[in-house]
C-alpha cells in the first residue's frame, strides 16, 4: 500500500517529469495531478499551501516534500520508501 501522492505541476516542466520518473521507479502507481497552468487559482492555493511558487510541488499523504530536489535529497538520504509506504 503506498502512500496518496498528490504534485503540482504545468506541462511543459522537466522537474515534473523527473519526479514523476522517481516516483514510477520506486512503485508509485497513480500521480495525482494538479495542473496549475491550466487552474490558475490552485497555484494561489499551491503557494498558499505551500508559501513557495515553483513547481513541483509534491505532497506525499499529508507530507509536504517540496519540489524534484527535495524528493531526490529523501531518496538518497533513504527516506522515501517509509515515506511512501505511509510509515
Amino acid at each position: 500500500m503506498t502512500a496518496r501522492v498528490l504534485m503540482y505541476s504545468t506541462a511543459v516542466c522537466p522537474y515534473c517529469i523527473m519526479a514523476e520518473r522517481l516516483l514510477k521507479s520506486k512503485g508509485v502507481e497513480n500521480i495525482e495531478k494538479i495542473r496549475v497552468d491550466l487552474q490558475p487559482e490552485q497555484r494561489a492555493e499551491m503557494m498558499e499551501k505551500t508559501g513557495r511558487r515553483t513547481v513541483p510541488q509534491i505532497y506525499i499523504g499529508d507530507t509536504h516534500v517540496g519540489g524534484f530536489d527535495d524528493l531526490s535529497a529523501l531518496d538518497r538520504a533513504g527516506k522515501l520508501d517509509p515515506l511512501l509506504q505511509g510509515a
